[in-house]
């Protein structure tokens, strides 16, 4: 199997026998697979009949940025509201919910838990539409940790 990028002139054969007859393009996101690839340039040189190389690609992956989930301190919502909440939403046991209830209120903020952006946002939209279904005044952010 073999690929030909005409801007540049090279040939890349695919040395993975798992995709034999497997047709690809360089718009399925072939090249950024961490696969053995063998460039073969085609050109001769006095002292062959050509040269290739083995490369395999180097996929850098690095851990997604995290966010703390915060239940901020009112003086309208009840106590057994937040711990529900806690319960419900952040899968706390009655115990630690009832703590991080507790901080809350005399701290007035309290830690509910850290999770990647996208949990992290779903959990905070989930507590403000529960809150609000429930006519409380809870309010739940998130910070970058």
């Amino acid at each position: 199997m073999f690929f030909a990028d005409k801007s540049e002139g090279l040939t890349y054969y695919v040395s993975d026998p798992m995709l034999k007859g497997q047709e690809f393009s360089f718009g399925d996101g072939f090249m950024s697979q961490n696969l053995p690839i063998i460039k073969d340039t085609g050109r001769s040189d006095d002292q062959g009949s050509g040269t290739s190389v083995i490369t395999e690609r180097k996929v850098q992956t690095r851990a997604p940025n995290l966010y703390r989930v915060l239940l901020h301190n009112d003086d309208y919502t009840p106590m057994e509201f937040v711990v529900m909440v806690l319960e419900t939403f952040f899968n706390k046991e009655r115990a630690v919910a009832t703590e991080i209830m507790i901080s809350v209120h005399s701290k007035g903020v309290g830690v509910c838990g850290v999770y990647p952006y996208e949990i992290a946002e779903t959990k905070v939209a989930l507590v403000m539409e529960c809150a609000r279904e429930n006519e409380h005044p809870l309010q739940c952010t998130m910070e970058r940790v």
